[in-house]
């Protein structure tokens, strides 16, 4: 792109709307009315989406170290996976078959689409606010809010659930783990270890994520090794459709094998992300499905099928039956690690998305803060005080929450993304996937079919208790405005950040 493209651009960037104009250094914004030309954030005046304009404005979070394609791997690989530590549920509710077929059948469904939406959205907006971003500028901010309300407490909710998986892969060595204050007392103290990891800063938190993933994956490789003597081809086709339980089968695999675009979150923090988040999540992904399939290849084709033994933890059992003891307490280990990796790969991605909000003036400028290792310190607080207030649910009930939430922050992410590409059909993407406008309403389709199953699936209090979360975002983001309106918060917007102007263009510019 030529010098003289990049000046006109610049030139034609868009002003902040009346009564939010700030600077670089995320001052308050002025409220004294100006006679201005402004286009609001999500509201455009239909003009063609030519180009996007490679200018580069310096960044408060510059000075950071930012992550690069290998840590990226296994961080997206800990978003979604983490290995196949919680897989077991699927085979006990649909048998080996089902368990098998469906590792290999979802990713096609739900996990492609989801991904390829991620890497033409995050290189198209390069910011912390991830989906939020997206949603915004297809939408409207108030949608945008919505999807970040979703979103942020779905993640929460998620990371509920390793402190509880690492326990109860620990609970056979420490029974005293199963329950009561030893459990609570093991729970809290995890959370605040894991906390402070997550402050120490996100290049910690990806380099650990490669040691961790690599740890965990090893004594699988072992087990494999070790049960080839005792594989039974025929076990792995057993099958009962009269006795599926298909709710537990779904919300199962659904968990296990989303949440590819938590890592939009974090685009603000990786190097070079037009090319580096493409091919990560490319690379994670078939990580992802590997690291689930062939452990549950093991597992199912080394043991008789009991259906009652396939839940939490079994993996455990299965490498003390083929290997002995030490192959079992190192998959422990290695599941206690493994949920750790998720754990802290969660928590940056919540964190960073509420400093991404505060960047777009969605929340409280406080939010914004960084830490001296470039970390947000209060997203990171208050998400760890949501996984200690909602780790006394069991594993199904968190599962089933996170995927009701989740569902519903799909849809908005399905439907901005086909918005933007019939609204603006002949932008310059960095990363584009391949496909018309008609072939991206058809690749959305069967991922929001699934959507329609899960959620019909929900029982009666996770839809309800859902429902109300979901209204509370409707109320709150007008009650915002209000404290903003009457200057009880501080609320910033800050100048680094990707906005659509008045030509359809985008480019860093201050937005409102």
């Amino acid at each position: 792109m030529s010098s003289s493209i990049e000046d006109s651009a610049a030139d034609s960037l868009p002003r902040p709307p009346v009564g939010a104009s700030v600077d670089v250094q995320n001052k308050p914004r002025d409220t004294t009315d100006k006679p201005q030309a402004s286009v609001p954030m999500g509201e455009y005046d239909g003009s063609r989406y030519v180009t996007i304009a490679d200018v580069t404005y310096p960044s408060r979070a510059s000075r950071y170290k930012k992550v690069a394609v290998l840590p990226l791997v296994f961080l997206i690989f800990y978003e979604v996976s983490g290995g196949p530590f919680g897989t077991e549920d699927a085979v006990g509710a649909a048998g080996p078959l089902l368990a098998l077929v469906g590792f290999l059948v979802f990713p096609l469904i739900w996990s492609i689409p989801e991904a390829l939406i991620t890497a033409e959205m995050s290189t198209m907006f390069p910011e912390n606010g991830g989906y939020v971003v997206w949603v915004s500028s297809a939408l409207g901010p108030y949608w945008g809010f919505q999807q970040g309300w979703m979103k942020w407490l779905s993640g929460v909710i998620d990371n509920a659930l390793y402190p509880v998986l690492f326990l109860d892969y620990m609970k056979s060595a420490i029974p005293s783990l199963e329950g009561g204050w030893p459990r609570i007392l093991a729970i809290i103290t995890l959370t605040v270890i894991l906390t402070y990891l997550n402050y120490r800063g996100l290049t910690i938190v990806g380099w650990m994520a490669i040691a961790l993933g690599v740890f965990s994956l090893l004594p699988f490789v072992a087990m494999g090794f070790a049960s080839i003597p005792k594989l039974e081809p025929s076990r792995w086709l057993v099958v009962n459709l009269h006795t599926v339980d298909w709710r537990t089968y779904l919300n199962t695999l659904f968990w296990n094998l989303n949440y590819f675009d938590s890592i939009s979150t974090l685009s603000g923090e990786v190097d070079n992300p037009k090319k580096t988040l493409p091919k990560s999540l490319f690379y994670a992904l078939i990580l992802i499905v590997l690291a689930y399939f062939f452990p549950l290849l093991i597992g199912t084709g080394a043991v008789p099928f009991d259906p009652d033994l396939w839940a939490d933890g079994y993996f455990s059992e299965i490498a003390k039956d083929v290997g002995g003891v030490w192959l079992r307490s190192w998959i422990q280990i290695a599941a206690a690690m493994a949920n750790i990796g998720m754990f802290v790969a969660e928590m940056s991605s919540d964190s960073f998305q509420l400093l991404g909000m505060a960047e777009r003036g969605m929340l409280p400028e406080f939010f914004a803060k960084r830490s001296k290792h470039g970390t947000p310190p209060i997203g990171i607080l208050l998400s760890a005080s949501g996984v200690v207030f909602l780790s006394w649910m069991n594993f199904q009930e968190i599962v089933e929450s996170e995927n009701f939430l989740y569902c519903f922050g799909m849809i908005l992410e399905f439907i901005a993304f086909v918005r933007l590409r019939m609204k603006y059909p002949n932008t310059t993407r960095p990363y584009k996937v391949p496909i018309g406008t008609i072939g991206a309403i058809a690749m959305c389709i069967p991922p929001s079919a699934l959507i329609g199953v899960v959620l019909a699936l929900s029982s009666w209090k996770v839809a309800v208790v859902s429902l109300v979360i979901i209204v509370m975002g409707l109320v709150l983001q007008p009650c915002l405005g209000y404290m903003e309106k009457k200057r009880w918060l501080k609320f910033s917007t800050s100048a680094n950040l990707t906005a659509l102007n008045q030509n359809g263009e985008t480019a860093n510019a201050l937005v409102g």
